[in-house]
């Protein structure tokens, strides 16, 4: 048989497909590539959304791959990972634009998408675009702060947001500013791409990072080459949900690595154990506090050249087997969970393609201890003659104009970088002694201050109801009383941490908090609305005093919840055992029902 085009086939029963020649192949693998193109286009043998595809390839095969083996198994897809299947969100940004100049909201699959971008539709709550950003150690130049000044009071409404990943987010804005927004984050040096969603979010490292006295490793150049590692390699954005990684370089300001993913702690290793001696990174797994799991201690120390390497086989394995069919349980915990540390850490190595250095009693130096008060105040530096200074933000909250006057100090009596910290404050470094006064005066003229009493010091509070639809309590006002009631009616000489977070995501860390409060609705009977109120936690802490609050109180209204911590404190300091009983030991010391009779004691 000849072919229009003049090509001889042999007929079938003849030859083998392998017997035809290279020019034959191609013209029958176009031809049936037409055919299939034109069926496609009628929609006639298209594969369903939820079919397994022929092999995957490019930088999205991992990911495809997976949900491959969960559809082959008769699972079934979450929705977020349908809307991936069905469009990778980095390429929906011309239809971005395109709502953007039309003034129009995303409906939810592209609501979720375009949060690989860093925009946030946040109704009901807020009728607008909230923008998170990256800033890798939370560390940015005093430029690229008013910088962001300036985007917020154009394009938002006019504050930011300091939040418990050392980070900024922007609200209140329009659709129609929104391509303007993040495009306008890059004309700053900065990014907002991947901060949302399914992916590796802010990388967080010490605050005094460089300054820092006590310090083992400066962490700023290990979280900057894992941020734009992130950045650059789109096979890392296929993750089952989302990944914290936290680099603690042992400074006196706690990080909260335990609470991440992955936690890189820099360790003393001591000579004479068979490893180099120096400072390494302890390796930890599973941080997940809202899910009242603290990451492990794996037994395994990188060198810190090799963090990147190391934190990207692990990302790797659990894009391989985290869950893509419960949101629930697709973190790297209930991967650790289900196959255990050591098989896990196999396949690390298999991703690495070597063994992991592991530490053997006694080789390891004691990490040196934080401070419960060093990211407030003045601090001496590293640096002859220099200091930082850490200003207190209430709850976060942060004006336009308060952000400029704050980078003006940066760049006039400081180094020039804004230190951002997981306490929703942020430090002033590289301040002379002799300007010291005048920063004081300049910060309290912004309506800020550089000291703090013992409740504020340690107050947190996320977004709230106001602006976040899981929300179940307005946990900035509610923040604001507590402390306005409970500074006027308890002495206090010791810090105490009060989180308060708005739902079961815990993005203000209420399980580690020493008062720690989780927003719930409150139903006194079944003819009344529900109201604000929050479940009462006690006793938590992380880091070298890591572990999870102890529920002391349930649904309790909002009203009465000042009241209820100030019975807490008056009770601890009625029966500590000294004045130098924290309140965390405090609480640790009685059991739950011997704090409720105390707290049944004291009277107004």
């Amino acid at each position: 048989m000849t072919t229009e085009a003049g090509t001889t086939l042999k007929p079938s029963g003849e030859t083998t497909s392998s017997d035809f020649e290279p020019e034959q192949k191609r013209y029958l693998e176009g031809f049936v590539a037409g055919l299939q193109i034109a069926k496609t286009a009628k929609g006639i043998g298209a594969p369903a959304a939820d079919a397994p595809q022929s092999e995957p390839i490019g930088p999205e095969a991992a990911a495809r791959k997976a949900q491959d083996h969960v559809i082959a198994a008769g699972g079934k897809l979450s929705d977020p990972e349908k809307f991936k299947r069905d469009e990778h969100p980095f390429d929906t940004y011309e239809r971005l634009k395109a709502h953007a100049a039309k003034n129009e909201y995303p409906k939810p699959p592209d609501n979720f998408r375009w949060r690989y971008f860093g925009l946030f539709y946040v109704a009901p709550n807020q009728n607008s675009y909230m923008c998170r950003l990256r800033l890798p150690n939370g560390i940015l130049k005093a430029a690229q702060f008013a910088g962001l000044a300036d985007l917020a009071e154009q394009y938002g409404g006019g504050y930011s947001h300091v939040t418990t990943r050392a980070n900024i987010q922007i609200r209140e804005i329009e659709a129609k500013n929104s391509v303007a927004m993040i495009e306008a984050v890059q004309d700053l040096g900065l990014c907002s791409r991947g901060s949302g969603a399914d992916n590796i979010r802010n990388v967080t490292g010490t605050p005094t990072a460089g300054v820092d006295p006590q310090e083992l490793i400066d962490t700023r150049p290990y979280a900057r080459e894992w941020h734009f590692h992130i950045l650059n390699d789109r096979s890392l954005y296929g993750l089952p949900r989302k990944f914290n990684v936290g680099f603690d370089g042992a400074g006196v300001i706690p990080v909260l690595e335990d609470t991440n993913d992955i936690g890189f702690q820099a360790v003393q290793v001591n000579d004479g154990f068979g490893l180099e001696p120096g400072i390494w990174f302890r390796l930890c797994l599973g941080g997940l506090t809202g899910h009242r799991s603290f990451a492990g201690d794996t037994g395994v120390i990188v060198r810190p050249a090799d963090a990147t390497l190391v934190a990207d086989a692990v990302v790797r394995v659990f894009i391989d087997h985290g869950d893509r069919t419960d949101r629930t349980k697709a973190r790297l915990k209930y991967v650790l969970d289900k196959m255990g540390v050591e098989k896990f850490l196999a396949i690390v190595e298999e991703k690495l393609g070597r063994k992991l250095d592991r530490a053997v009693p006694g080789a390891l130096a004691p990490r040196p201890p934080f401070s419960r008060t060093a990211h407030i105040g003045i601090h001496a530096q590293k640096q002859e003659g220099l200091h930082w200074m850490g200003v207190v933000v209430p709850v976060g909250y942060l004006s336009v104009a308060q952000m400029r006057g704050l980078a003006d100090i940066a760049h006039e009596f400081g180094d020039g970088d804004i230190r951002l910290t997981v306490w929703q404050n942020l430090l002033v470094s590289g301040i002379p002694t002799d300007g010291l006064e005048t920063v004081s005066r300049r910060i309290q003229a912004l309506g800020l201050a550089v000291e703090a009493n013992a409740l504020r010091s340690g107050l947190v509070a996320c977004t709230g109801n106001t602006g976040c639809k899981f929300a179940a309590s307005d946990t900035k006002r509610h923040a604001e009383e507590i402390a306005r009631w409970c500074e006027t009616r308890v002495v206090l000489d010791t810090p105490v941490n009060i989180h308060l977070t708005g739902c079961h995501h815990s993005c203000a860390q209420h399980f580690v908090a020493e008062i720690g409060l989780l927003a719930c609705k409150v139903q006194d009977n079944e003819e009344a609305d529900p109201v604000e109120g929050y479940h009462v936690l006690v006793g938590g802490g992380a880091g070298q005093d890591a572990g999870l609050a102890r529920e002391i109180f349930m649904d309790v209204r909002a009203e009465e919840v000042p009241a209820t911590v100030e019975r807490l404190l008056r009770s601890y300091v009625a029966h500590r055992s000294s004045s130098a009983e924290t309140f965390l030991a405090f609480s640790r010391r009685h059991d739950v029902e011997a704090l409720k009779a105390m707290c049944a004691q004291v009277t107004s």
